[in-house]
């Protein structure tokens, strides 16, 4: 568990680091990054499979069986833990922090995977922007500003085909490059 809060703690900080010393390097979309118009964040909570997602080399090591569950804390933060399962068979898991910026309503969020004595250094917290939710709180799609990454999660390890090729549609008039998307073992 340590290892891939160290991790993330390097990643967040290693990111944003490359992106100040080389700005250009950042991938910069033709339009800014449109999140949905509200987030009902009680609704939200619960637990999340991973469906697909950009890679990254902060899951380098998961083989899959990927999921987040999300609930509210009484001070209105959200507590994250995320789990997946590595090649040797372990389940890795990541514990974390979350926050609304913005109104109740704001789908955008920051999450922080290092420990809470450092949350007051911007560079811990990462984006977590909701950018496509349907109707029911089943399917959703989440990314951060420059589109570096991306993550497609539901509320079921498996999702209708129609569905999840409507979102990938969605999400290439956003700027995404779906042919990048790893899909996650989940069975």
């Amino acid at each position: 568990m340590h290892r891939i809060q160290h991790t993330l703690i390097a990643a967040l900080l290693c990111g944003c680091s490359l992106a100040i010393a080389n700005p250009a390097s950042a991938s910069q979309p033709d339009a800014p990054l449109a999140t949905i118009a509200a987030l009902d964040l009680p609704r939200y909570m619960g637990t999340w499979y991973e469906i697909a997602r950009y890679p990254n080399w902060f899951q380098k090591k998961c083989a899959g069986f990927s999921r987040a569950d999300y609930s509210l804390k009484p001070d209105g933060r959200v507590q994250v833990i995320n789990r997946c399962r590595l090649q040797n068979g372990e389940t890795d898991i990541a514990l974390g922090t979350g926050r609304q910026i913005g109104d109740a309503t704001s789908p955008r969020l920051e999450v922080r995977f290092a420990p809470a004595w450092l949350s007051f250094i911007p560079a811990v917290w990462g984006d977590y922007w909701v950018i496509d939710l349907d109707e029911g709180y089943q399917l959703v799609a989440v990314s951060e500003p420059r589109r570096k990454y991306l993550w497609i999660l539901s509320r079921t390890p498996r999702v209708e085909p129609r569905a999840y090729d409507a979102l990938l549609e969605r999400l290439g008039r956003k700027g995404f490059d779906t042919g990048k998307l790893l899909v996650t073992r989940q069975e």
